[in-house]
């Protein structure tokens, strides 16, 4: 399980353009990598508005912002153009991504059982490192949590198992 100042994986990934990208292009910068579990289904809806309506304020913090989930190139392009999301959405099909930061789990819903992303954002440094972990996110609030931490207003969140 990944924690607090743990060097981030790696990871190659095609986004909603057809571009590829690394986590290393984005050196010197503060990543926000948050995992959703569907595009249009609407919590993932709410997250992905939420974060695209306080994104002046990501820039300023000179932040990027990166949308990962396992829908295929032509749902993510819906997706972004449907809600004009300024960020890039990552296409993580194959999971091998969501399995390296342990955010691909079984999941339950209505007594039916089924593996999934568990909605996590993380929060990596320019270096690199993991800043801070938000596991099992609640939308409602989530994205004023996350500029809270880059803003420097919170020192370590790791809300996992209980932990604040």
């Amino acid at each position: 399980m990944l924690k607090f100042s743990d060097k981030a994986p790696e990871f190659t990934l095609k986004t909603d353009e057809g571009h590829t990208v690394q986590l290393k292009d984005y050196r010197g910068r503060t990543v926000i990598l948050y995992f959703y579990p569907k595009d249009d289904t609407p919590g993932c809806t709410k997250e992905a508005c939420d974060f695209r309506d306080h994104w002046t304020e990501f820039t300023k913090q000179k932040a990027v912002v990166l949308g990962v989930s396992h829908d295929d190139m032509a749902s993510h392009q819906r997706f972004k153009e449907r809600h004009q999301l300024p960020f890039p959405l990552l296409i993580d099909e194959d999971k091998r991504i969501s399995k390296a930061y342990g955010v691909y789990k079984q999941k339950s819903l209505y007594g039916r059982t089924f593996w999934g992303i568990e909605r996590t954002t993380f929060v990596i440094d320019p270096l690199g490192k993991i800043q801070a972990i938000f596991p099992r996110v609640q939308v409602n609030g989530h994205v004023q949590e996350v500029l809270n931490q880059i803003g420097g207003r919170v020192t370590v969140v790791e809300k996992a198992a209980g932990r604040v």
